[in-house]
């Protein structure tokens, strides 16, 4: 277990560490959260990274990583504990076969803690060797609100009550990053126990960085061909633009067709790596394709041009 950064730029060397590239305010709010033990909630478009920033945190904090992925129906069952039912009917059988006549104390023994089934909320509770876990609730925006409300006693106290055994507080807070595409509003009184971060589209600059740490065999002009092509892409009225996630899908596509630099043709066999929506590949496939394609080339001869 690696002790919590002491500073700022020792949160962005331990994400760096991790191949995670992150601007200052991310990293701000990263160890703001560790410092003051409160909870990370981050928003942004799907595929800008909030869930990786979970996963380069156990990493390089060397913790274990529970994580909670959310999805509509969630419910407590599946989310924080649930008893294990066949187990207690074996017992219970086995009770009756015994002679056992006493039901309460059959029900004292079958509510016992080596029958319940811990899910990530509940495990996240326990400590290991290494220290606290980094809890990850991923998109809670797909959940409802009644899950909401039953996460506002966890994040308030980080302790679960189980009406058969009682409350169970966490020694150590866990280390929690809540992410949420926002498909909805998260509520105010589940935002007022977390700080609040928003991940954004990478600029140029860091997208290219990222390129670099997260494939770093791809031709540096590939890398700064599939940037710029990717960035005009952002500024397009699309249906769902690409994030950091189809940049590193694409450059690594790319490389496995052995491609060093883009043209038209490998733009257009490939766009379905970049967009998901059928729509959305039809308006730019062809000549939009190679008019950005273009841009890109003529604003990397103007830069090389005043680079030298």
């Amino acid at each position: 277990m690696s002790a919590l950064p002491s500073s700022i730029d020792e949160t962005e060397r331990r994400l760096a560490s991790q191949s995670y590239i992150a601007d200052r305010s991310l990293a701000t709010t990263v160890f703001l959260a560790l410092r003051l033990s409160r909870p990370l909630f981050l928003e942004g478009e799907a595929g800008v990274g909030k869930t990786e920033v979970a996963k380069v945190l156990s990493a390089s904090l060397g913790r274990r990583l529970v994580r909670l992925q959310c999805y509509e129906g969630l419910d407590v069952a599946a989310a924080v504990y649930e008893w294990n039912y066949a187990r207690q009917m074996i017992e219970i059988r086995l009770a009756e076969a015994a002679g056992e006549k006493d039901r309460t104390r059959i029900s004292d023994s079958i509510f016992a803690p080596e029958f319940l089934i811990e899910r990530p909320l509940l495990q996240a509770l326990r400590p290991g060797p290494e220290g606290s876990p980094v809890l990850l609730i991923d998109e809670l925006d797909r959940t409802d609100e009644p899950f909401e409300a039953y996460l506002l006693e966890v994040l308030a106290d980080f302790q679960i009550t189980i009406p058969e055994i009682g409350t169970i507080r966490a020694p150590e807070p866990p280390i929690v990053i809540i992410t949420s595409n926002r498909t909805r509003e998260i509520h105010d009184a589940l935002k007022r126990r977390c700080l609040y971060h928003w991940i954004d589209y990478p600029t140029a600059a860091r997208e290219l960085e990222i390129l670099r740490a997260k494939v770093p065999g791809a031709d540096e002009r590939l890398r700064q061909q599939v940037v710029g092509f990717i960035q005009e892409l952002r500024r397009a009225d699309l249906f769902k633009l690409p994030g950091i996630a189809e940049t590193i899908d694409w450059t690594s596509a790319l490389m496995a067709l052995d491609t060093t630099a883009l043209d038209p043709a490998a733009i257009d066999s490939t766009l379905g790596v970049l967009l998901k929506y059928q729509d959305d590949i039809a308006k730019i496939q062809g000549s939009e394709a190679a008019r950005m394609l273009g841009r890109v080339k003529a604003d990397m001869a103007t830069a090389a041009a005043i680079a030298s």
